[in-house]
């Protein structure tokens, strides 16, 4: 909402989204990637040998010396390439940036050089993350996000008066973040007895366990990197398709974020490490349960989200974005594209909540081709599709290449004998049938009583206006939703009246 009130879809907004991605690409590739994949499994490994090792003493040790040398090795390979990185900005964002668009692309090697070293801090903040849930702590980890969040508005909103324009401002905000994000988790880290210090190179380079890091994130990489080469190609083939296209892209993906980090992103987070629990003591059938559970709650909650926001996308967009340089232009390409990234939500949720399933057994090479699977469909997509449609086919591009992804995640989760994946598809299919079917009969009275709401509000402040018809046609449309699911006696519904009950 920042963004837009300040930036809007200007050559000024493109020229920052841009040089955010930068950095963030890099900080997805190596440090969610080594921390979801590698060292949790690793860690999680380590403690439990802990907890059954006669002498506790020396294996704790050889647990914090793994810390201390996973510390080193990122702090010295971000440092290194952030360096690296901040020398040959200009040749970089080449790759985004036509001739014609050379002022977004100068203010854009400003801000990149301003937000690279982000890259170092968020490194670090992930490490400490991976630490913390490891050990099954959540919260500090989940809230650092709001810090990070909250610093940014608050610095754009105090500095841009000051600096040459708001960007700088955001850009500014964004590495103070990043440091408090990293910052912010230390003392949890510590109050449970771990530390983290600097260790010799050449220990961090041959310590066990951060061999086996290595080892196992050295196949994903590739698999990573071409899962977030698709929004570099995307973002490419969007700053040459007009001014303001690849910023409607990325408001339509923050949209479409919201949900995923709150649903997916928690859930895929939070069974992670009871995953791998299950694959190392070989419960199978306890793996299988919880893997249908999550996608079951994903079906819950994007499939209805889905017909809603394409109901009512307009006032969604209107209510959220628009103010200051967030014009009616903006409203309209924002929402064309969001309609192609909305009906890939649950695909999207259902990938990121699939993927643990990998990890937990350590094996990384599955989600790598069908990451490449998803890079090569997207990509030959986008560039079709941009050709006629612009920033939409750009959009349904990456929900084409989401279904792919999913597809080919199970087709490769049978090469496990143990895994009987028909127990997991076959009834989250009829769930996600169910879904689908509650949430078009939902659908129907929010679809032919919209208008009236709308118009009873209309000529008032935005809030009133789109705010008041959003919420009312959210409950007739949850109501219908959840009486639906209540007289069909539906299972999640049933276990959360049974848990309330215990409470």
């Amino acid at each position: 909402m920042t963004k837009a009130r300040f930036l809007g879809t200007s050559a000024l907004s493109d020229a920052f989204g841009i040089a955010f991605q930068v950095p963030n690409f890099f900080r997805r590739l190596f440090a969610e990637n080594s921390v979801s994949v590698a060292f949790i499994p690793t860690f999680k490994k380590l403690l439990e040998t802990n907890s059954s090792a006669s002498d506790n003493d020396a294996q704790k040790k050889i647990t914090q010396d793994f810390i201390n040398a996973t510390f080193t090795l990122v702090t010295f390979l971000t440092v290194l390439f952030v360096s690296l990185g901040m020398i040959f900005t200009p040749q970089i964002l080449k790759i985004f940036f036509s001739n014609k668009y050379s002022m977004a692309m100068e203010e854009s090697i400003v801000l990149t050089r301003i937000m690279f070293p982000y890259l170092i801090v968020i490194s670090i903040a992930a490490l400490f993350q991976g630490i913390l849930n490891g050990l099954k702590i959540f919260s500090p980890s989940g809230f650092t996000p709001i810090l990070f969040n909250s610093i940014v508005i608050i610095f754009t909103y105090l500095f841009a008066p000051h600096l040459k324009n708001p960007a700088r401002a955001m850009a500014v905000g964004v590495i103070t973040g990043g440091c408090i994000q990293a910052l912010f988790q230390i003392p949890f880290i510590l109050k449970n007895n771990w530390k983290f210090t600097f260790t010799s190179i050449k220990k961090a380079f041959t310590n066990e366990h951060t061999r086996t890091v290595l080892r196992l994130i050295g196949p994903t990489i590739i698999g990573m990197a071409a899962y977030q080469l698709n929004d570099i190609v995307s973002s490419a083939l969007a700053t040459r398709a007009g001014e303001g296209v690849y910023s409607s892209i990325q408001y339509s993906l923050r949209l479409q974020e919201l949900i995923l980090g709150i649903c997916a992103v928690t859930i895929g987070t939070v069974i992670l490490p009871d995953l791998t629990g299950f694959v190392q003591k070989q419960y199978w059938d306890d793996f299988c349960k919880m893997l249908t559970l999550s996608i079951n709650i994903m079906a819950v909650i994007a499939i209805p989200i889905t017909f809603y926001s394409l109901l009512m996308k307009e006032n969604i967009i209107t209510l959220i974005f628009a103010s200051g340089r967030f014009n009616a232009d903006s409203i309209q390409m924002t929402q064309q594209v969001f309609s192609c990234h909305i009906i890939g939500l649950f695909f999207i949720a259902v990938n990121r909540i699939t993927a643990p399933a990998f990890y937990a057994q350590q094996d990384t090479k599955s989600p790598t081709v069908a990451g490449l699977a998803n890079f090569s469909v997207n990509i030959i997509l986008a560039y079709v599709l941009s050709k006629s449609m612009g920033g939409k086919g750009i959009a349904l591009a990456l929900t084409v290449a989401s279904i792919a992804n999913m597809i080919l995640l199970f087709v490769f989760l049978k090469h496990n004998p143990a895994i009987h994946v028909s127990t997991v598809l076959k009834p989250a299919i009829i769930y996600m049938f169910r879904i689908t079917l509650f949430s078009a009969m939902a659908s129907v009275p929010v679809y032919f009583l919209k208008t009236h709401i709308i118009s009873a509000f209309s000529g008032r402040n935005r809030l009133i206006s789109q705010g008041l018809p959003l919420c009312i046609t959210a409950c007739m449309f949850g109501a219908v939703g959840l009486i639906l699911l209540v007289i069909t006696k539906d299972p999640l519904i049933k276990a959360l009246k049974e848990k309330l009950r215990h409470e």
